[in-house]
């Protein structure tokens, strides 16, 4: 992924600021078909080899769980979250979780995995920068668990200061991201980089892939100059065909 963002920030560039980021529709369109394939094969692989694993994990058919607690799976991204920006800021807010531990339900845990943080890690970095320099104390992000009849919903609320409504419709780009990109200043430092908190511009897109490709999605709605709330949801049916590109 690094180096792909590597080639957007490139693009960025030749392009100039002449080109807004909304009128190169192809550029997203090949990008959602790229990573969404990319999805699908990576699942197609990690599901034939752990199908044919001597000894697999109970619960488990392949990389799916037939027993995934959204919370425990959402706690331990929440740590993982924190982790990161107690690494990049020196401190982290804290992060509430509402929900039912018993409750399960059939999932990827490594694709929820991945959903829960890149959208938790998004309201720490915003709460975090609000309330770095004030006196106030950081208040918490908040996480709620729901479990519906059609659709398992997680909720993340943060009080970060939200996205102005003219950047509502840029989130869902690949060449937008409301942080300072981390290859601005080394741009050819392609395979060792480390893990970011923000700018590559790719948590919100590439979350929303994922939570498409099981027949779910995800929504955010903002409110400027108070928060994010951040709507995944996951469909629990099964009667969703995959979508390929």
């Amino acid at each position: 992924m690094p180096t792909m963002a590597v080639g957007i920030q490139e693009l960025k560039q030749d392009l100039g600021q002449k080109v807004g980021l909304n009128e190169l529709p192809e550029i997203h369109q090949f990008l959602d078909r790229f990573y969404m394939s990319r999805i699908g094969i990576r699942m197609l692989i990690g599901q034939h080899v752990a199908l044919h694993q001597p000894d697999p994990p109970p619960g488990f058919i392949g990389l799916i769980s037939t027993r995934v607690s959204p919370v425990d799976v959402a706690k331990n991204a929440i740590e993982d979250a924190r982790s990161l920006c107690m690494r990049t800021y020196g401190d982290s807010p804290e992060v509430h979780v509402y929900g039912d531990p018993n409750f399960t339900f059939a999932y990827v845990p490594t694709h929820l995995h991945q959903m829960v943080f890149e959208l938790v890690k998004n309201s720490l970095r915003a709460v975090e920068e609000r309330y770095e320099n004030s006196d106030q104390e950081s208040p918490p992000v908040r996480v709620v668990v729901a479990d519906g009849i059609e659709d398992v919903t997680i909720k993340i609320s943060d009080e970060g200061g939200g996205i102005p409504r003219s950047g509502i419709s840029k989130i869902w780009t690949y060449l937008y991201s409301t942080a300072k990109s981390p290859l601005a200043d080394n741009q050819h430092q392609l395979l060792e980089t480390p893990p970011v908190m923000a700018g590559y511009g790719y948590g919100l897109p590439i979350t929303r892939l994922y939570a498409k490709y099981f027949g779910g999605d995800l929504q955010v709605m903002s409110m400027e100059g108070y928060g994010t709330d951040a709507y995944l949801h996951l469909n629990r049916l099964g009667n969703v065909q995959e979508p390929l590109p």
